[in-house]
């Protein structure tokens, strides 16, 4: 029996954002991390520049991945508290 539409688009919008390695690295920085990441320790942790990784963490915004805070100039981003427990078996397994 076929999945439901909207969980096939959902799944594909993550596995999607997931597939990039830089994201990939992104998420796996995110997961290990206590506290929230940086946008700067993004840029001076890949060899690309600053809108380059801001492209790669809107992609991870809008695969409802991470959510973002900002203290000044800086951007500060997590893993949502609150991704559902597939997403987070995903996770578990890709990094």
């Amino acid at each position: 029996m076929p999945m439901a539409p909207a969980r096939v688009d959902e799944s594909v919008e993550l596995l999607k954002a997931l597939a990039d390695p830089t994201r990939l690295q992104m998420v796996g920085m995110l997961k290990r991390s206590s506290e929230p990441v940086c946008i700067c320790d993004f840029t001076a942790s890949f060899e690309l520049s600053q809108p380059t990784i801001s492209h790669h963490v809107a992609k991870l915004r809008e695969a409802g991945l991470v959510e973002v805070s900002k203290a000044g100039i800086w951007a500060y981003y997590r893993l949502k508290s609150h991704l559902d427990a597939r997403t987070r078996a995903l996770l578990d397994a890709l990094v």
